[in-house]
């Protein structure tokens, strides 16, 4: 698979081939990620749910971005890491965003961040591209706020929404993002974004027009309850190792685990010796039990 993957690299990608984007959180799925030769692992904000049961995106912080961070970005060896930056961590303050920013890259060792919005954090986008730090844009649905305003719908359905979404698209280009998400937007729109723009767009249930496309690992491999529409399932692993975990409860259960092939015995010789050690043992644990219910006995009376 050859050296890192750099920001020059997917730029380069653009007309070229696609850019294949996937959520990972942890070091054994990343490492797997990385073997299977994807561009980019995306350390997603969708752990908050499929990793750590919150209802939505917006409960998870920094912290706990770190860990997951950190642990996905000792796996890999090809693929380019880019950080989710989780609601809170850029709206407040540029301060504010650059330092979020730089502890992604200095204690995550992620090469990139992403950030959801548009032209209002044009500002915010320039700040972290001038401090040095490569940004990944994010439009469309946005998962973070979302919720507050119109819910989970398609973006780009109407004329007056699909021009502010290249608006948008545009503003983030001209703020130095190297690639922009495009979340649940519709085909039309996507495709009009995807030829404007000189960097690559990602998309995510917005069509094959796009560059690159991401998806949740957890959907793919079908780990997660819910999926949207736009998820195509790889795999169905949440039936398989339910079945693993049942029966592996029925053979503890029943005594057929673990067999002789999983169990490790002793030298012949040395487990004699070690019967005479544990004979002595037994008996002086004997007498000091016999002992010690004598002294009961005589403190009852």
């Amino acid at each position: 698979m050859g050296s890192k993957v750099t920001v020059e690299n997917i730029i380069g990608m653009k007309g070229k081939r696609k850019i294949v984007v996937i959520t990972a959180y942890d070091y054994t799925t990343a490492r797997i990620c990385d073997k299977a030769g994807v561009d980019i692992i995306l350390v997603g904000d969708s752990a908050a749910m499929v990793m750590l049961g919150y209802k939505d995106t917006v409960p998870i912080s920094m912290d706990e971005m770190l860990v997951l961070c950190k642990a996905v970005s000792r796996a890999r060896e090809h693929a380019m890491i880019v950080a989710d930056m989780p609601f809170m961590s850029y709206q407040v303050s540029v301060e504010d965003a650059l330092y979020n920013a730089c502890r992604f890259i200095k204690e995550g060792n992620a090469d990139a961040v992403k950030v959801e919005g548009g032209r209002e954090f044009k500002h915010v986008v320039e700040a972290m591209v001038n401090a040095g730090i490569p940004v990944m844009g994010h439009i469309g649905l946005k998962p973070q706020t979302a919720p507050l305003w119109q819910g989970y719908r398609v973006q780009g359905k109407s004329k007056e929404n699909a021009c502010r979404l290249v608006e948008d698209a545009i503003a983030l280009e001209e703020a130095g993002a190297f690639s922009i998400v495009l979340e649940q937007v519709t085909y039309e729109v996507a495709k009009t974004i995807s030829d404007t723009l000189r960097i690559p767009t990602i998309g995510i249930g917005s069509g094959l027009a796009c560059d690159g496309q991401v998806l949740v690992l957890h959907d793919i491999l079908g780990l997660y309850e819910y999926s949207p529409k736009f998820v195509k399932r790889y795999a169905d692993l949440s039936t398989t190792m339910l079945d693993a975990l049942t029966r592996y409860r029925d053979d503890v259960l029943n005594a057929r685990f673990p067999g002789e092939e999983h169990t490790y015995h002793m030298d012949v010789q040395e487990y004699e010796r070690f019967k005479e050690m544990v004979g002595m043992m037994r008996e002086r644990l004997k007498r000091e039990r016999n002992g010690m219910d004598d002294k009961e006995g005589l403190a009852d009376e």
